[in-house]
């Protein structure tokens, strides 16, 4: 195996960690809700309340039920790790915006109920990727952005307001409107394998004769004729 081989294993393998790691968290959480009969429900974010503010942290890491935590875990870990994959230098910094900002807005403009489930980051995510490629306008960003756009695409029905008490619309919306404010905030800083290249022909010495001497126009006549 190359080294350019083990790098690129060893950054995919990296990129995977970090999501493996909290859908852990968030599945022990399940399993304890579970077995305990537990309702973490009341650790979620509830608007305007100062006890509230707490699911800004914990929020994101409890599930209604079974059928919550399987839909969400599968675009939360994919979304994720192409984050970490694709733009390691901001994809922590990033991921950690959203997940505050997202809560917290919730917290500021939700309706008086308790929101919880990762729908919020993983909105957030898929904004972020697809608002990347708007802002950056490298061909590794657009093509991911379209990829991110074909697979999920229909999640974006989930920000139109309804009543529907088990749905939280607001933090589908909230996520999105924080995916593109974080895809801007951090659109400058551009990956190294997005530097721009100069063409090749730049870079390449040209053995070509020319029919006047390179320095004919940068030299004076009596530096010339010094040299001769």
């Amino acid at each position: 195996m190359s080294v350019t081989s083990q790098i690129e294993r060893s950054r995919f393998l990296r990129s995977l960690r970090f999501p493996l790691v909290l859908l852990a968290v968030m599945w022990g959480i399940h399993l304890i809700q579970f077995i305990t009969l537990m309702d973490f429900g009341s650790l979620g974010v509830y608007p305007r309340k100062p006890f509230g503010i707490r699911g800004i942290f914990l929020s994101p890491l409890i599930h209604g039920d079974w059928q919550h935590i399987i839909s969400n875990s599968p675009p939360f870990f994919v979304l994720t790790a192409l984050l970490l994959y694709f733009y390691p230098k901001v994809a922590m910094r990033s991921f950690i915006m959203i997940y505050l900002l997202t809560g917290l807005a919730v917290w500021l403009f939700g309706r008086n109920v308790f929101h919880i489930g990762a729908s919020g980051v993983i909105y957030g995510l898929v904004s972020f990727v697809f608002w990347t490629g708007v802002f950056r306008r490298s061909l590794r960003a657009i093509v991911l952005a379209l990829v991110v756009l074909f697979l999920y695409s229909g999640l974006f029905m989930g920000i139109v307001p309804n009543e529907q008490q088990n749905i939280s619309w607001e933090s589908h919306l909230m996520g999105a409107l924080v995916g593109v404010f974080t895809a801007y905030w951090y659109k400058g800083d551009i990956e190294q394998d997005e530097q721009a290249k100069p063409p090749s022909w730049e870079e390449e010495e040209s053995d070509r004769p020319y029919f006047l001497d390179r320095g004919t126009f940068d030299k004076t006549i009596a530096e010339r004729r010094e040299e001769e």
